[in-house]
This record gives C-alpha cells, structure tokens and sequence, in this order.
C-alpha cells in the first residue's frame, strides 16, 4: 500500500476518485428519488460529443465538454418544463441526438484514438495536474450548493407540486440541479468514462437504499459507499493491472450484490423466527389447555 502513494499519477488520481466517489452518489441521490436515473447516462453520452469538438478544435477537450454537457442539460430541462414530452422521450431524444452529433464529429476528427477511448472507458491514472485542479474546483463548488440547497432538493425531489405550492423557486432549483448534474458529469468521465459514469451515480445510492431507513441515512451512506468503492477499486486496479474504471463499477455492483444477498438472508431469517415463535406459542396453548 505504501508504494502507492510514492507515485505522483497514483497520488492524483485517489484524490480524483474521492472526489468523484463523494460528488456522483451526492448528485444520484436526488436522481434516484425523482426516477430520472437516465439523466446521468444521457448527458454523459452528449459529453462525447464535447470531447469531439474540442479535438476538432485543438483546445482543452474538458472545457468543450463542459459547454455541450451543459447546453445538454438546459435543453433537456426547458423541454420537459414544457410538459409536451414526457421526461423519458426527452432523455431519449437527447440522447440519440448527441450520440449521433458525436459520432458525426469524431469522423471529421479522423476516427477514434487514444484521447476518445480514454473519455470512454476512463483514464483516471493520467489525470494531470490540470485536470486534477478543474475536478476539485468543480466537486467544491457542486458539493457546497448542494449542501446549501440539500432541503429546497429534498421537497423538491419527493413532492415538487407541493413543493411549488409553498413558494419554493422549483423551475429555478430543477434547472441548478440539471447543471450541477452536468457538471459531474463532466468531471466524472475523465474517471470512471463516459460508458460507465451513470452507474457510479446510481450503485452506491441503490445499495444504501437496502438498509437505510431516512433520506438523510441514505444521502450520508452513499457517499461513504461511493468514496470506499473509488479508493479500493483503484487500489484492486494498480494490482491487478485492470482498468480503474471498470474495477470501481464492479466493485460497487459486488458490493451490492453481497448487500441484497445478505438483506434477504436476514429476512428470511427473522420471518422463520417468527413463524418458529408462533408455533412454539400455539403449541404452549394447546398444552396448557391439555393440562386444564
């Protein structure tokens, strides 16, 4: 383990992963709760086509994905403010979309490289430390608005017609939520890539969901689900010698995995209990009344 932290790319790239590993299940939360799980995975697909365009144009690729992943976002929530399309069919729509856009732009860039297969499957071991400084800048900024915003969020996410009623802004949370979304997003595909990063979001928040009992147990549990399957996975990719970002997804899928098996297992058990309790009880009835 202590070699790990003699190499400057190892040290960068744990501090990456715990940065991503707090923001992405912080974020997965609220999308979960709304049953807009999609959002990550459709966003994260439009940041191809970012990453595109900033080959094409010869600049930094984070900072072109970071504009088309947030044009994305507003698009797709001023057109399911307008209640024609359902959430769905616009997910969908922007999806295969910017899929399309990207695979369009990526032909003018002379096919696939390195650079595109790293934004896609994740390249966090050559984080620099550009790159580094843009996802800390990027995850204090998320993490303190969504802290500062965690209770308009919270009502919004379980009741947002209710939430509008009490005179909460809802049109301007749900498009500052939309950003932030996309801002993980963008930070996140240089991690974990673009293929993989709406799991990262959703897993942990679906194992904490096995065995929490109130949303802020949930929100806390995700996180610390999210950070601890970041670090190990990196530590299981340096000595395996797999990819990080698929090692992190596993991990967390494993984990989850062992939780539902060990969840039911519980209540299986404590469902025996009672019928075994039950039995013991009608049989000491029906005794004693013998005895009478």
């Amino acid at each position: 383990m202590g070699e790990i932290f003699s190499y400057d790319f190892m040290v960068r790239a744990l501090l990456a992963g715990l940065v991503i590993g707090l923001l992405c299940p912080a974020v997965g939360v609220f999308l979960v709760m709304r049953r807009y799980a999609f959002m990550a995975d459709t966003l994260a697909h439009v940041s191809l086509a970012g990453v595109a365009l900033g080959m094409i144009l010869g600049v930094f690729p984070s900072l072109t994905t970071l504009g088309v992943t947030l044009a994305a976002a507003v698009g797709v929530e001023r057109l399911r403010a307008t209640g024609r399309l359902h959430g769905e069919a616009v997910l969908a729509l922007m999806l295969s979309t910017g899929l399309a856009l990207a695979v369009v732009l990526i032909s003018l860039a002379r096919g696939f490289n390195v650079d595109i297969m790293g934004y896609l499957f994740g390249s966090i071991l050559t984080v620099g430390p550009g790159d580094l400084l843009l996802i800390l800048a990027v995850g204090a900024v998320a993490l303190a608005l969504l802290s500062f915003f965690y209770k308009e969020l919270f009502f919004i996410s379980f009741d947002e017609e209710c939430a509008r009623v009490a005179g909460l802004p809802v049109d301007r949370l749900n498009m500052l939520f939309i950003l932030l979304v996309a801002l993980t997003v963008t930070i996140a595909t240089r991690v974990v890539g673009i293929l993989l990063v709406s799991a990262l979001m959703v897993i942990p928040v679906l194992t904490a969901q096995l065995f929490s009992g109130s949303f802020r147990r949930l929100f806390w549990l995700s996180l610390v689900l999210g950070v601890t399957v970041c670090f190990w996975g990196l530590i299981l990719s340096y000595h395996l010698g797999t990819a990080p970002g698929g090692s992190i997804v596993l991990l967390a899928a494993a984990v989850f995995v062992l939780v539902q098996l060990g969840t039911a297992a519980w209540r299986a058990w404590q469902r025996r209990r009672l019928v075994n309790g039950a039995e013991e009880g009608k049989g000491y009835l029906i005794t004693s009344r013998r005895t009478r």
